[in-house]
């Protein structure tokens, strides 16, 4: 069997708290006690999960906190009209914008947020034609 991607692990301060920021782009976390370590959703084929800077710790040895902006998530979304209404749900929450709505020279609606622990989170679809 070939080895395929399977999940993405995103290690954050609180769970809860992620769970929220997720579920406004459409992720649907279950609730958790807020002592979890470890959550994951499925969706689109792919796994995605939430781990807690604590269960990093005690995983990988001589851990250190993340810095910088090394991977992203995208998520893509139907509309241009829904790229410019999930960021205004985003920001209207409380979350930080990193870059507002636009019409990239690539030829799709984009806008920047970012998540509880300032990890970048791109929101997009292609511009009509």
């Amino acid at each position: 069997m070939p080895i395929v991607p399977d999940m993405v692990g995103i290690s954050v301060k609180d769970i809860p708290h992620a769970i929220r920021f997720y579920r406004l782009v459409g992720l649907p976390f279950p609730d958790v006690r807020p002592d979890e370590d470890y959550v994951e959703v499925k969706t689109n084929g792919y796994r995605i999960s939430l781990n807690s800077q604590a269960l990093e710790k005690e995983m990988t040895p001589g851990w250190v906190a993340p810095r910088g902006q090394r991977m992203g998530l995208a998520f893509l979304c139907e509309s241009p009209a829904q790229v410019d209404e999930t960021y205004a749900k985003i920001i209207a929450a409380g979350h930080k914008s990193v870059k507002e709505p636009w019409d990239a020279f690539w030829g799709q609606r984009y806008a920047i947020v970012a998540d509880p622990d300032g990890a970048h989170v791109s929101l997009f679809c292609p511009r009509p034609a």
